[in-house]
């Protein structure tokens, strides 16, 4: 359907599509808000159902679960972009749904995210990585010379750094390709990059848009370590470039909803610095969960105004803010003992938000939370944030210098 006439307000019912942290974080914007709330996810430990007035506890495309969930909601969203575009398209025969399946089934095939970043290349003012599509034998066969050394890409079910491998050569990539079982995939170019970014924006359906200013963001690993969100950690021309870029791209194909776009900063022939779209996720980002304690709206919120038709305020961010986020490695010592991190002390320092997930089982390379650090200025963040990461064996802040 093509969305409710008027607004659905508080006292409806809110759905949401997968029950992680992220969808635990929308139900908490939602119930603030007064609506109710349900979360569909077969986990019955699931951090979004464990808080929800609803929890369905069911697979993604049963039949019966989405009934349920589409009688209960007025609207439905989702927290991953994982979730099959068929169920989403399922529940949008009867509910509002935001994003739409067709935004979701981009980001779900990277052979479809690259063509897409390419028609809006035009509109965006920004490219993606030079790529090759690797789907048969004949196009291993013919991927250019210029392309290696690169990175080979799963076309589907990647994240945080899965289904990728580095490739120097035609030999190197030939047996990746083999590994991954032949399964389409991406080779996208390396690239030297300066930094990566990404930017928050939401849109509704009447059109209108807001968005947050693009934050920089260290990778360890391929997974999220640190955020940097204030002004001055990115060069001005390169924020306006990047958040022009994110809104075009939410244009370009209808988009509703609350949309990261991620780019890398590359130095071109000329010794200037420039953007380079990496990826799209429709929905909130790990990047913006700063947004929480930074700013007088967030993420979270503008999904939920996004969803529900209500209007969408320009955020404002009132701190600088630096997020760290909290992998089930902290609660592990270097014996690999299982310990609880010192809460005690970290919480003890100035301007610390500590968000953790819900989850019942700390594991190496899991997400169980995130810490935000906020003050009146930088350097009373920059210090606080460097305190917190030694206390939980963290880096020191990589990425804090700047461009």
């Amino acid at each position: 359907m093509s969305g409710p006439a008027s607004p659905i307000l508080p006292g409806a019912t809110l759905g949401v599509m997968g029950g992680g942290q992220l969808g635990r974080m929308f139900v908490h914007a939602a119930q603030r808000l007064g609506y109710f709330t349900a979360v569909l996810d077969a986990d019955p430990q699931s951090p979004a159902g464990l808080v929800s007035h609803h929890h369905i506890q069911t697979g993604y495309s049963d039949p019966a679960g989405l009934a349920q969930l589409a009688a209960l909601c007025a609207a439905i969203t989702t927290e991953f972009e994982n979730v099959p575009a068929d169920a989403l398209a399922q529940l949008a025969a009867s509910r509002p749904v935001a994003p739409g399946a067709a935004a979701v089934a981009i980001a779900q095939d990277r052979l479809q995210e690259k063509a897409h970043f390419s028609a809006c290349a035009a509109a965006s003012g920004v490219a993606c990585a030079p790529y090759a599509v690797l789907q048969t034998p004949d196009q291993l066969a013919a991927v250019p010379a210029t392309l290696l050394p690169g990175i080979l890409k799963t076309a589907r079910m990647g994240y945080d750094g899965k289904g990728q491998v580095r490739v120097k050569t035609a030999a190197e990539l030939a047996a990746a390709w083999s590994d991954l079982k032949q399964v389409p995939c991406v080779l996208e170019k390396m690239l030297p990059l300066q930094a990566e970014l990404s930017v928050l924006v939401a849109r509704g359906r009447d059109g209108q848009v807001v968005s947050f200013a693009p934050q920089r963001n260290v990778h360890v690993n391929g997974i999220l370590a640190v955020t940097h969100a204030y002004e001055g950690c990115l060069p001005p021309a390169l924020v306006a470039r990047a958040r022009a870029a994110t809104e075009a791209i939410a244009a370009q194909i209808g988009y509703v909803g609350l949309m990261c776009v991620e780019f890398f900063v590359v130095t071109g022939a000329d010794g200037q610095d420039t953007l380079v779209v990496n990826e799209m996720a429709p929905r909130p980002h790990n990047s913006g969960h700063y947004t929480l304690d930074a700013c007088d709206v967030s993420q979270f919120d503008l999904q939920v105004h996004a969803m529900a038709g209500l209007p969408l305020p320009a955020p404002r961010q009132h701190s600088p803010a630096i997020m760290l986020n909290l992998l089930g490695d902290i609660w592990f010592d270097s014996s690999g003992r299982e310990r609880t991190p010192d809460w005690c002390a970290v919480l003890a320092l100035p301007g610390t938000h500590l968000h953790l997930y819900g989850k019942t089982e700390a594991r190496r390379g899991r997400k169980m939370g995130h810490l935000t650090l906020t003050g009146a200025d930088l350097a009373g963040v920059q210090a606080s944030a460097r305190a917190a990461a030694g206390l939980l064996g963290l880096p020191d802040l990589p990425g804090q210098e700047g461009l």
